[in-house]
């Protein structure tokens, strides 16, 4: 490994202009005291904040062509690459190691700008590339911490090429189910950010940090156009869907040590208590389904993130569809539900605040939700973690907007997903569940209902609208819709009831998140053990049966 370089006395913020004391520099981890700018890190510096003390492990070198054009632009490009040698003490433009983060075995490629501006050539495709094997063959977690200008024009074709061969890489760990993740510093632009940068499954980025695939003064030059404040930085890209977080550098290692700690479980698992969830209509005989749905939307309800608070540990929430958005309707991450890792996905309405109902949009998801959704399921399917979904929706959006970014397409891409998932997934209706919008996260091999939760083809209000032409008609459509958790279990929409506080939910938070953790973790340790084939073919055959003649009731769950 390259030794680290000693600050100056004195450092410069690039950020404010403000002089920081080098020795006070380096505790806060070349980040400004005063404004909170990230300086730049060289690669051994990097790898020695990122891995454990003493777990370092070079890797490398690997074979590559150097030169291969014989370029010559003012001076011979081979008097370029002994220059950076020199002065960066690297060989190339990437250092690679093997180490542990919290404990947790990886990977790690880091790449140092000071290398002719990080740039995307031969020797660093190779090395790269090499690092994706060996953690292909170790099969541990490959994190990639990115800082490039683009590829490399001295190598010309060739290293355009390299933006192919590290995609095949990564593809490849995607087929053989090892996480990836990308650490994206500033500057991450060109070929880096369009091949292993942005294919990672979980992409993270320092505070101010810039990806694109072109940089503004060639897209300004380009276009004419003046660029927004904040283009292209960190804060705009989780804004945009692209990243999954911001994460100040202190708060790295904390982050990645719960993500490369997620493995699917192994072995079999202690029975769930089947006493958690109510299995017999008649336990909920004589309720009154308009009170069920008001129930239901009881604005001081536990929400999805009131659940992950206090039933999830170890949550990361992960953000973006990767396209367009993060859609705040929606919440995902991964964590740790009664010890088991899971990928957890729901909707969340925003809580009893009327302003952050509104930015929640009430729990109604534009497509970047349920694209969002989506992907966090592929990656459990990647990894071999269960789907936990928590389903709280008066339905999907329905604004011009969400038809624009196509609403409909969105919803059945999810149906059509976890119809084929190869892992269990448990959804659970802690409130409302309506239409099309709750559908898209409840196609499970165990579909819960809370006591007071519903679950219907629309509203209550809509169906008194349109079918009795009077809205106040919405109780006596409730009860035609029989979208009350007993008529729900009697017609095998729901395998079971999840138990509530006896004055409802709202009343008694802590309560309704042990008998919630206690159902879904009888659920879950009773399908861990089931292979993908039976996953899917049960849950295949459980949707088909709906609306035959071959009976409505729900098969008997409770036994292997």
């Amino acid at each position: 490994m390259a030794e680290r370089t000693e600050p100056a006395d004195w450092v410069r913020c690039a950020g404010c202009g403000a002089l920081v004391y080098g020795k006070r520099w380096t505790r806060t981890l070349h980040v400004c005291p005063d404004c909170g700018h990230h300086g730049r890190l060289t690669a051994p510096e990097r790898l020695e904040q990122l891995l454990d003390p003493g777990t370092a492990e070079s890797i490398g070198p690997v074979p590559a062509l150097h030169d291969p054009l014989g370029f010559v632009d003012s001076r011979p490009y081979a008097e370029r690459l002994e220059r950076a040698r020199a002065d960066t003490g690297l060989p190339e433009a990437v250092l690679c190691a093997a180490g542990t983060v919290e404990g947790q075995p990886c990977v790690a490629a880091v790449m140092d700008f000071r290398f002719l501006g990080g740039s995307l050539g031969c020797a660093v495709g190779a090395l790269i590339t090499h690092a994706a094997r060996t953690s292909l063959e170790r099969r541990v977690p490959l994190v990639l911490v990115t800082a490039s200008g683009g590829a490399r024009m001295q190598e010309g074709v060739l290293s355009l090429m390299q933006m192919a061969k590290t995609a095949q890489a990564m593809a490849e760990l995607d087929e053989a189910g090892v996480l990836t993740v990308s650490i994206v510093t500033d500057p991450t632009y060109g070929g880096v950010a369009a091949s292993f940068a942005t294919l990672a499954d979980v992409i993270l980025a320092e505070p101010g940090a810039r990806m694109g695939f072109a940089g503004p003064r060639v897209i300004e030059q380009t276009t004419g156009e003046k660029l927004p404040e904040g283009f292209q930085t960190a804060e705009f890209l989780l804004a945009h869907g692209m990243i999954d977080d911001v994460v100040p550098r202190v708060g790295l290692r904390p982050v990645l040590g719960r993500l490369l700690g997620l493995r699917a479980v192994t072995g079999p698992l202690p029975p769930g208590d089947g006493a958690a969830i109510l299995r017999a209509a008649d336990d909920l005989v004589g309720r009154d389904p308009w009170h069920s749905v008001r129930l239901a939307r009881h604005p001081e309800r536990p929400t999805t993130l009131d659940y992950v608070r206090r039933l999830v540990d170890d949550f990361q929430e992960l953000h973006g569809d990767r396209l367009a958005e993060d859609c705040p309707a929606i919440v995902a991450g991964t964590g740790r539900l009664a010890g088991t890792p899971v990928v957890l996905i729901g909707h969340h309405k925003g809580g009893p605040d009327l302003g952050e109902r509104r930015r929640r949009n009430f729990g109604m998801a534009q497509p970047s939700g349920y694209r969002k959704a989506a992907r966090l399921m592929r990656l459990a399917a990647k990894l071999g973690l269960p789907v936990v979904t928590l389903i709280d929706t008066p339905g999907a959006n329905p604004g011009p907007e969400a038809e624009t970014g196509g609403q409909a397409a969105a919803i059945a891409e999810n149906l059509r997903l976890m119809a084929r998932l190869p892992v269990p997934i448990v959804a659970v209706l802690i409130g409302e569940g309506g239409s099309g919008g709750a559908l898209a996260l409840a196609v499970a091999d165990r579909v819960l209902v809370c006591a007071n939760g519903t679950y219907s083809v629309i509203s209550p209000e809509g169906c008194a609208a349109i079918l009795w032409k009077d809205p106040q008609a919405a109780p006596a459509a409730a009860a035609s819709l029989r979208l009350h958790p007993g008529d729900l279990l009697s017609l095998g929409v729901v395998d079971g009831i999840v138990p509530e506080p006896p004055a409802g939910a709202h009343q008694d938070h802590a309560a309704a998140a042990d008998l919630l953790e206690a159902a879904v973790t009888a659920a879950l340790h009773e399908l861990i053990p089931w292979d993908p084939d039976r996953l899917r073919a049960d849950r295949r055959a459980r949707f088909h049966r709906y609306g035959t003649d071959t009976g409505a009731a729900a098969a008997d769950w409770s036994q292997p």
